[in-house]
């Protein structure tokens, strides 16, 4: 989840609430402190809220949730003067696009920090690591509309942000470390996406890099925001950018794209709210004034109409899908500190899981081998599980409806993997390196426990990796017997298949060379998965 800096000084001159206040009563807007600092604090926000990612959007919450300033922040779009048109060619390649134009910006080094953090984090909330979307901000002083956005040649030369040199976009992905980052997204296209000036400068090499030319400094009082995406989510994040650029007296103007449409749209969203609905959900009771002055304090807006409460959603919250999303704003409102817990009317006796148990032991035991346990994620990628490991892509594998990221595609069917993603990212760490897990698989929609480990040093040999094997078995009294292996993750002659009650119930040995580049390594590595 993102972690945002938030400094003290910037954020009092926005809000007029000091540190202390921050600190002891931020927690109770839902989000969890990561660390304090004499200069700044980060706090980590759920994805949901991704309005909430810069200085200026917590600095509206609080104002809000103080009671310093409540209700709903209106905006004021005024009539568009700069045009942007789109090629036909690049409605096969990246067609949404939203734009905004923000004047009368006043820059220091803080709220540069916060614009681009804030742009960072939406390009992993909204726009799934850039692939669904991207935003460009620009210097509009240095440029000169009406704008274009077209598919180019990979051939087309610009200078790209932080560099001197012109470049192709074909070199940019091959080169350039952003380039190198987010090639993926494009390589199956043969013309790139690319906006450009009137005078045929570029603007952004979207989702990729923006041109040097543009760059946002302390001197620039005007902006020009693009935001390029395959879905609708394009307006989504320019309303948070818009909103955010706001807070600090910025003056939003809208774009005419195709000469069809004005972006952004700032109106809010209707919504209609029983209090029998807060009622039920909350579990007490509050009046109809109550529930109003607690979403006010959430910055909507609220009155009553009739026996309802009609709410009015500002533009930026994109997270409120449904009724009970306002009740969980509601409940925020009036203070969780406020809510008086009480005992349930059950009462039961815990115990300790069989499965819960199992994993004590072989914690005590691994541990007791010299390893230490690590905890990665059990979303990963086919690429990751098979085509790094060198294995043939199993059956059984569930796939994620909406994964977030070509990341996390896939629920792991094995663990080792894993591992050596762990020993990829602290490979700058100093040697011999031991970790494991006993954690869950799933194969066939069946979840299964499986214990696996790895170890990277330059003597690592079958020989260590078959006596941890053993070790591990026998403490727990298990018999088994070993037999050669065909698992192509291992070296050919230092691999075996562990055998328990006659079936195939694990692997163990010396990882293959090939493995060890594909995860960026390069000492001995050994490791064995089993069964549990």
């Amino acid at each position: 989840m993102p972690v945002i800096t938030v400094y003290y000084d910037d954020l009092e001159e926005l809000s007029g609430i000091d540190k202390e206040t921050v600190i002891r009563r931020i927690p109770m807007m839902g989000c969890d402190i990561e660390r304090i600092e004499d200069d700044h604090i980060d706090i980590e926000f759920f994805p949901n809220r991704p309005d909430l990612y810069s200085t200026e959007g917590v600095a509206r919450a609080l104002k809000g949730f103080l009671g310093i300033e409540t209700g709903i922040r209106e905006f004021k779009v005024a009539p568009p003067v700069i045009k942007i048109t789109k090629d036909k060619e690049i409605g096969k390649i990246r067609p949404f696009l939203a734009c905004a134009v923000i004047r009368g910006m006043q820059f220091n080094s803080r709220s540069i920090e916060s614009l681009m953090a804030l742009q960072e984090s939406l390009h992993w909330a909204v726009g799934r690591n850039r692939r669904k979307v991207s935003i460009g901000v620009h210097d509009l002083a240095r440029i000169k509309p009406p704008f274009r956005y077209i598919a180019q040649h990979p051939d087309f030369k610009f200078i790209p942000l932080d560099f001197t040199e012109t470049m192709t976009m074909r070199e940019i992905l091959e080169k350039h470390p952003k380039g190198v980052k987010f090639a993926n997204i494009l390589e199956k296209f043969d013309k790139y996406p690319l906006i450009l000036d009137a005078e045929g400068n570029v603007l952004s090499f979207p989702p990729i890099i923006n041109g040097e030319l543009t760059r946002v400094t302390e001197e620039t009082t005007d902006l020009f925001i693009e935001v390029t995406g395959l879905d609708k989510s394009v307006s989504v994040a320019l309303n948070i950018v818009a909103a955010s650029l706001a807070e600090r007296g910025g003056k939003i103007e809208s774009v005419t794209i195709d000469g069809e449409w004005q972006t952004p749209k700032l109106e809010p969203l209707r919504m209609n709210l029983e209090n029998s609905e807060v009622r039920d959900l909350l579990g007490f009771d509050l009046t109809d004034e109550e529930i109003i002055s607690c979403l006010q304090k959430m910055r909507y807006g609220a009155k009553t109409s009739g026996s309802t409460i009609e709410v009015s959603v500002p533009a930026y919250r994109s997270d409120i899908l449904h009724n009970w999303d306002l009740i969980e704003d509601i409940g925020i409102g009036y203070g969780f500190d406020k809510i008086q817990p009480e005992l349930p009317s059950t009462s039961t006796t815990g115990k300790s899981h069989p499965i819960s148990k199992l994993r004590d032991s072989l914690h005590e035991i691994m541990v007791g081998l010299g390893y230490f346990e690590v905890m990665p994620f059990t979303l990963t990628s086919e690429k990751v599980q098979f085509d790094m490991m060198r294995r043939e892509k199993a059956e059984g594998i569930t796939h994620i409806l909406y994964p977030i990221s070509e990341d996390h595609t896939i629920v792991r069917t094995t663990i080792l993997p894993n591992l050596l993603e762990i020993l990829s990212i602290n490979k700058h760490r100093e040697l011999p390196q031991r970790i494991f897990e006993a954690g869950e698989i799933v194969v066939d929609c069946r979840t299964q426990q499986q214990l696996a480990a790895a170890a990277i040093h330059p003597q690592a040999n079958f020989t260590e990796i078959q006596a941890i094997v053993d070790a591990v078995l026998r403490e727990r009294r298990i018999e088994y017997e070993v037999a050669e292996s065909n698992d192509t993750a291992f070296i050919e002659g230092r691999r075996a298949d562990i055998i328990i009650k006659g079936k195939i119930s694990g692997v163990f040995g010396e990882i293959h060379p090939g493995v060890i580049l594909n995860f960026g390594l390069e000492h001995p590595i050994i490791g064995f998965e089993l069964r549990l």
